[in-house]
């Protein structure tokens, strides 16, 4: 995104269909500066690109509304220090004015308060406070809650949709009852069509139809006065036609059988399906609220020589943190002081404890399991990895997937092709059908069967079969630590046909280990050895330096200070340690200092088969051992790729590492060096840049790839890929630029990632289904005759229901 771009995410309140989002983009893209705009029923948010310079935030909350929907805001109320006279109020209004996310600001020197009105996904309380104490003045502080305004506004409605459905319902049974009743004969004819009987039908019918029918009349007027037509219209004209035709039948005008039920019904059946549905969709983004949860309240910092437990908010970069056992952490940052266990399932998807020690990464809102630590907070607020994650989520959540596009096509000439249907219904039961037998006229069954096919039709479930599915789909993947960078990259993943790994810190940790030690001529142990390699290298730079003194630490070796240390640059190391005389280097500068390796040729052959660098270690002028160091194989990666070739994948790998080398790991961890046709599946001494020519030959092959990278020397190839996977970003997610991010560092990741893109993917095919052959097939029902306007009123109200809760069940997708 340019610097000259501003990206805002809007709460939108009011929406009921496909075509409502319709409306709102097209209006938003009307505005001068706007570059996209894209609208999520599901999640009823809407995501702006636009140019700051030609727009602001505010005329963009204003297109909105003046097309008729909400934006969910948030108020806060704070109790203000240092308010000395009007013009400091008038200065804090100005200094939160020019602050992103606030809508209204309004700042009293009498009662010391100020009331500020704000966009929840833009800014929050905290920032408020912040933004108040940089202007010079006070907050007093409350007691700190977890605020959720955009949940709580969708509560709000939630509640309201549930009132009025309880009041219809109190109206509407009593009102069926006594149109059955009589229809059925058990209420005398003599009776029900008495004035009285028929009148108490007309008051009871009323105030269903303008109190909880309201706001279908008040949705319909908003779009058409847009120039669009949603489900609103639909209702409105469905129960309206019911109604109003009761109306000279009840007067005496014309002859007939009331319909007052059947309007009453109609609004009751279509609230119920809303409630149902409004309740539902909250549980969609159930994963993000888990996430929001897991941050940690308050945080013990270090200032000024004391301890203080503040707000999490409070935490500044740069503060010591200190963390006790069973505690959550609360910000991002790097161990000082400590050793620990930290358990990081509820970020990254894995299971067991992290070991962290002084110099490592901790992740804010994970729980400390083991020993108390101090580390430096490194990131906070909306640095963090759990906000950068809870972000990634959203603006998946907020984009549209391209198997939408379809449904959006449609949604967008549906509503105008059922009415222009329900007219021909009309007319084709008016002018060509057979004369009806009983009471009921031409007119009257023709009116009947237009009001069915206004009222079966669904446009909702066309827009809520992707991004309900898009939503629990990439909530899923956020508790595992797998984040979508957009939903066309979880829908493409679920489309893969190949998947290509890179070797170096993919497959394997990217840092030489030691893998094996052989003793020689010589009687003491392995870990003798050990200690006296690793005390000569313990303060080289070298990586296989390094990795010797790795392995003396895991096994507690403790070293010895080395005198008379000398390096010879690109062969070995020598010094004196205790009385021991030691040489370090490779078989090549033992023998040039004269000492035989005939012993251990053998072994150091095999060594070097298995693609391991040989170190000998000499003491006193005998070659006392061999170490084998190799960059080892990463927990997981043989299962991973096992699960990838169980899943009827094809796995490569591509490295720049010496053939024997990438051959080796390639066996160890289960990928064939060549396919059935003998195409090479392990590329070795490939440049970076030649990692996209590898990639290319897939594709033009006609597969679709993945490549696994750590997305930083292959971004290239990521960015090449189908669909690229950066793994083991820890709290870096948001500089991963691949469409797929893994915030943990092993390689379960990938298939758990390809498994769920196809567990969303079928769901989302399965709800377009639905969607389209509900409306294929009942609308024609409806317009036969088959179906009355009430059975097709809870028709209509269940069918988007079940496009949501066949989404849902994602939330018990198995992730092994």
């Amino acid at each position: 995104m340019s610097e000259k771009t501003k990206h805002l995410t809007l709460p939108i309140t009011g929406m009921t269909c496909a075509n409502c989002v319709a409306t709102i983009e097209r209006n938003l893209k009307k505005l001068e500066g706007v570059n996209t705009a894209n609208v999520n029923l599901a999640s009823e948010r809407a995501s702006v690109e636009y140019d700051p310079s030609l727009l602001d935030e505010k005329k963009i909350i204003e297109r909105i509304q003046r097309a008729g929907y909400g934006v969910a805001t948030g108020e806060a109320d704070l109790m203000l220090k240092r308010l000395s006279d009007d013009s400091d109020a008038r200065r804090l209004e100005r200094a939160l004015f020019i602050q992103d996310g606030i809508v209204e600001a309004n700042a009293s020197l009498a009662t010391e308060r100020v009331r500020v009105r704000y966009i929840p996904t833009v800014t929050s309380q905290a920032e408020i406070r912040r933004a108040i104490k940089d202007a010079g003045f006070e907050v007093h502080e409350s007691v700190d809650r977890m605020e959720d305004v955009e949940g709580e506004a969708r509560e709000r409605e939630i509640r309201r949709q549930r009132n009025l459905l309880i009041f219809g319902l109190s109206i509407t049974l009593p009102l069926f009852l006594m149109s059955m009743l009589g229809d059925l004969g058990i209420v005398p004819e003599a009776i029900v069509r008495t004035d009285w009987y028929r009148w108490l039908m007309f008051v009871l019918a009323t105030p269903v139809q303008f109190y909880v029918g309201w706001q279908y009349y008040d949705g319909a007027f908003k779009a058409l006065r847009n120039r669009s037509a949603n489900m609103d219209v639909l209702i409105a004209m469905g129960s309206s036609a019911a109604y109003f035709y009761s109306l000279p039948v009840l007067f005496g005008w014309i002859d007939g059988h009331l319909y007052f039920e059947t309007a009453a019904v109609i609004i009751t059946l279509i609230v119920l399906g809303k409630f149902l549905e409004a309740r539902a969709k909250g549980r969609t983004s159930e994963a993000i609220k888990k996430l929001l949860s897991l941050q940690a309240r308050t945080a013990r910092v270090v200032r000024d020589g004391f301890e203080l437990d503040l707000p999490v908010d409070e935490v500044r970069a740069g503060d010591m943190v200190i963390v006790r056992p069973g505690e959550k952490i609360p910000v991002d940052g790097v161990v000082v002081e400590g050793r620990t266990a930290v358990d990081e399932s509820m970020l990254t998807g894995e299971s067991l404890p992290v070991e962290k020690d002084p110099g490592d990464e901790v992740i804010g809102a994970t729980l400390n399991k083991m020993g108390r630590i101090k580390f430096e907070a490194t990131k906070v607020g909306k640095e963090t990895a759990l906000a950068q994650i809870v972000h990634l989520v959203e603006e998946a959540q907020g984009s549209k997937a391209p198997i939408q596009r379809l449904a959006d096509k449609v949604s967008s000439i549906f509503v105008p092709a059922v009415i222009a249907f329900a007219v021909l219904t009309f007319l084709g039961w008016y002018f060509l059908a057979s004369p009806p037998q009983g009471e009921i006229s031409v007119f009257t069954r023709a009116l009947i069967n237009m009001v069915a096919v206004l009222v079966i039709a669904c446009p909702c479930a066309m827009g809520l079969a992707t991004p309900t599915a898009v939503m629990v789909g990439t909530g899923k993947g956020a508790q595992f630590g797998i984040l979508y960078k957009s939903s066309e990259a979880l829908e493409r993943t679920g489309q893969l046909t190949t998947v290509v790994l890179d070797k170096t810190g993919t497959i394997t940790r990217g840092q030489p280990a030691v893998t094996d030690i052989i003793i020689g001529d010589w009687n003491g142990g392995e870990e003798q050895l050990l200690r006296l390699a690793a005390s000569v290298e313990r303060g080289s730079e070298h990586p296989l330096g390094e990795a010797i003194v790795a392995a003396a630490g895991e096994r507690d070796v403790a070293l010895i200070e080395p005198d008379d240390f000398k390096a010879v640059a690109g062969q070995g190391v020598e010094a004196q340690v205790g009385v021991n005389h030691i040489l370090i280097g490779s078989p090549k500068f033992m023998v040039e200092r004269g000492l035989s390796l005939d012993g251990l040729a053998s072994k150091m052959e095999g060594l070097q088969k298995e693609a391991k660098t040989v170190v000998a270690v000499g003491v006193d002028q005998r070659i006392a051992g061999l170490l084998g160091i190799a960059d080892t194989v990463k927990d997981g990666s043989r299962e991973a790729i096992a699960e990838l070739q169980r899943m009827g994948l094809e796995v490569a790998m591509v490295t720049g590492d010496n053939r024997q080398t990438a051959e080796a790991i390639a066996r160890k961890v289960g990928i064939s060096l060549a396919d059935k046709k003998g195409r090479i599946l392990v590329r070795s001494e490939v440049l970076p840049g030649e990692k996209v020519d590898t990639i290319k030959e897939l594709q033009d092959e006609g597969k679709v790839v993945a490549m696994v990278g750590d997305g930083i020397n292959d971004a290239p190839a990521l960015a090449q890929a189908d669909v690229g996977i950066s793994i083991g970003t820890g709290t870096d997610v948001a500089i991963a630029a691949a469409p797929i991010t893994l915030v943990g560092g092993d390689l379960t990741g990938v298939p758990r990632a390809i498994a769920l893109s196809r567990g969303t993917l079928k769901t989302i095919k399965q709800n377009l289904f639905w969607a389209f052959i509900y409306n294929i097939l009942l609308i024609p029902s409806a317009a036969l005759g088959f179906l009355n306007p009430m059975l097709a009123a809870g028709a209509m109200a269940f069918s988007s229901i079940f496009v949501v809760t066949n989404s849902l069940r994602l939330r018990g997708f198995k992730l092994a």
